[in-house]
């Protein structure tokens, strides 16, 4: 079912490993005719207390092996065994190093003997002094995404991008050939929209309603559930920005007239005429109001068309449907108290998106063309909107005019259709991210249903709902039989979100059951994503000593650094490891690496690649619902649970 997001964008991130950090790609070996061999370690840290693992790689076969732990003074606080080997992965054995620290401070793990390494330095500590940062990082990404007037300054966002929207030309959705470029001209519809501000998608700028929908959910669960980690008494407080990204989107739905607007500008060219897309220019977001002067060949980067889901009252795909009435419900639940009106209208356009979900869909609407967000499950985003919109009407306090005021008739909705994903074509293939948000659904139902009383008559038990989340997890870790306990197969696509889902996953089943081995592995594969792989380096930009210095992130690229010191996109999710690398530049492209070299290709294998390269976008772009499960993982694992049911 799943499918990599972007493999058919037509774009391009950068690299240079500073000195200071060398040392963790070069093997430290006593002699030169020793094995390759590196530690592998959660470049954040470790919960103090707590069972964790480490992973020595080696070119070498060895037995018996022990380590040491030293603490910043250099002296030794722990030794032990190396693990029997876990499995290979390209030319190297693995081999797990399991070990329990309880003073809080700064460590490395050394092994000497047959083989020779030191880990990078680690910190061990509270889940809060460890993983805080890391949810301020992810804010910080979002806010440095913004379009619009109402950007937000920083050293990387000096002017605001993309004015021209809020004044912008309606048209019906194209048609594309086999190459997903536009076979005709554009049609315009009459009419013209305020479209402006919303976050840009990745590291291009275009704004889809199929990943805002997506993220602005999980901000808002994570406001919800976590205050103290991400809402309005917490240091990293989401709030605003959830707020942000949900005007844009009442703005891409007009409720007077019940009308969708799916997207903002174009990312393919056109098959008959020289006019340029997203994709086809590499430059800050501030140019593009003006780009060309009155050059017809860069119309649509000045002047960017909004698409059409249909006409006034139409239907709407499900799973566009369903994921923004979660949104919207959600809206309702966070904003009801401190604005009202705001939350009222939200839930008015919950209620009547809901009502309007095509559920006999063919082809889902994603984005055009359909092959960047190719979607094929739905039932999902219909049993999460179906659920946020039963805790929307149990809160109380409802405005008039809604179809439905009945909890119980969002309730029974929601089982329905969790029954309908469970027994449907797709169930157990996919894990919480964009394409599938059961992960997320079946939490939320299962608590919903606690809420109700455990009513009789549902389509689904609460068992079924924790067998289902169960049966992803461990169809996913069968699958992947990674030697470093990785849930996701590295050479699958957009890895690492995928990562972090998992580890929401794990958290979830842990905190309704309080069996099984969960809480330990929701923590095994948030280190998978923040050092403890195969290449050593955290996939979350500012998250660890070594992360991804060359993104395929156009004002990363052209106005961050190129080292990893400051100025750089904190927070930013790559896509990480995929089955290949790709290529290809454009005029105004800083060259990352400076030198080309290709630092990981050494620790490629199993099928999996890493290139850490401007140019390739496969497996170095960031992207807003890439990063949304790391704000979610990391304020799990500081508060646990969540602080209430709603």
């Amino acid at each position: 079912m799943f499918f990599d997001a972007r493999k058919n964008h037509q774009r391009l991130i950068r690299r240079a490993v500073s000195a200071a950090l060398a040392s963790v790609l070069i093997p430290l070996a006593a002699n030169p005719a020793q094995a390759a061999s590196y530690i592998r370690v959660n470049l954040i840290g470790y919960q103090s207390t707590l069972s964790a693992e480490a992973y020595l790689m080696t070119t070498s076969s060895i037995s018996g092996e022990t380590f040491a732990i030293k603490n910043a003074s250099g002296s030794t606080v722990a030794t032990g065994n190396v693990s029997a080997t876990s499995g290979k992965w390209g030319s190297y054995n693995v081999y797990p190093i399991s070990f329990t620290l309880s003073t809080p401070g700064s460590y490395h793990i050394s092994v000497s003997g047959t083989v020779s390494a030191n880990s990078p330095p680690f910190s061990v500590n509270t889940t809060s002094n460890l993983y805080s940062q890391g949810v301020a990082n992810a804010l910080s990404f979002y806010q440095n995404e913004r379009d619009g007037a109402n950007y937000i300054s920083s050293a990387l966002r000096t002017a605001p991008g993309h004015l021209n929207d809020a004044n912008a030309t309606v048209y019906k959705t194209p048609a594309f050939d086999s190459n997903d470029n536009i076979t005709s001209s554009l049609s315009a519809t009459g009419a013209t929209i305020d479209a402006s501000g919303g976050w840009w998608d990745a590291g291009d700028y275009l704004k889809f309603v199929q990943t805002h929908s997506y993220v602005v959910a999980l901000m808002l669960v994570g406001i919800r559930d976590f205050p103290a980690q991400m809402g309005a008494s917490s240091n990293s407080d989401f709030t605003n920005e959830a707020k942000f990204g949900l005007d844009w989107l009442q703005k891409m739905w007009d409720d007077n007239s019940e009308t969708l607007y799916y997207q903002v500008g174009i990312g393919t060219d056109f098959t008959n005429a020289n006019y340029q897309s997203d994709h086809d220019i590499w430059r800050l977001p501030q140019a593009d109001d003006t780009y060309g002067g009155s050059d017809s060949t860069y119309q649509y980067i000045r002047h960017r068309p909004v698409f059409v889901a249909g006409s006034a009252g139409s239907k709407i795909s499900p799973n566009l449907a369903g994921r923004l009435a979660a949104d919207f419900a959600l809206c309702y639940y966070v904003f009801k108290n401190t604005d009202t009106s705001y939350a009222n209208q939200c839930l008015r356009s919950a209620e009547h998106i809901f009502d309007l979900a095509n559920t006999s869909p063919g082809t889902l609407l994603t984005v055009a063309p359909n092959d960047f967000y190719p979607e094929t499950e739905w039932r999902d985003d219909m049993e999460l909107g179906a659920t946020e919109l039963y805790f929307a009407l149990q809160s109380g306090g409802l405005p008039s005019g809604l179809p439905h005021t009945d909890p119980s008739y969002y309730l029974q909705q929601a089982a329905t259709w969790a029954h309908n994903y469970i027994t449907g074509p797709n169930d157990g293939s996919d894990t919480l991210n964009l394409y599938d948000v059961s992960g997320l659904a079946h939490f939320d139902l299962y608590r919903a249903i606690t809420l109700a009383g455990n009513p009789s008559g549902l389509a689904v038990t609460q068992s079924d709902l924790l067998s289902d989340i169960a049966n992803q997890i461990q169809t996913s870790v069968s699958q992947s039989k990674d030697p470093f306990g990785t849930p996701w197969a590295w050479g699958s696509s957009d890895t690492v979100s995928h990562e972090a889902g998992l580890s929401i996953m794990a958290r979830e089943y842990y905190s309704l059951t309080k069996t099984g081995s969960y809480a330990t592995d929701a923590r095994r594969w948030m280190a998978n994503v923040l050092g403890a792989n195969p290449w050593g380096l955290s996939f979350i930009v500012g998250d660890g000593s070594l992360f991804p210095y060359c993104m395929q992130h156009q004002v990363a690229n052209i106005v961050g650094s190129t080292n990893g010191m400051s100025p750089i996109l904190s927070g930013a999710v790559v896509e990480g490891p995929t089955n290949a690398a790709s290529s290809g530049s454009l005029d105004g492209m800083v060259t990352c690496p400076p030198n080309g070299e290709d630092s990981y290709k050494a620790f490629n294998g199993s099928g999996a690649v890493y290139k850490d390269n401007v140019q390739s976008y496969s497996t170095d772009e960031p992207a807003i619902d890439l990063t949304a499960t790391s704000f979610l993982m990391f304020s799990w694992q500081i508060a646990g649970a969540p602080a209430t049911t709603p």
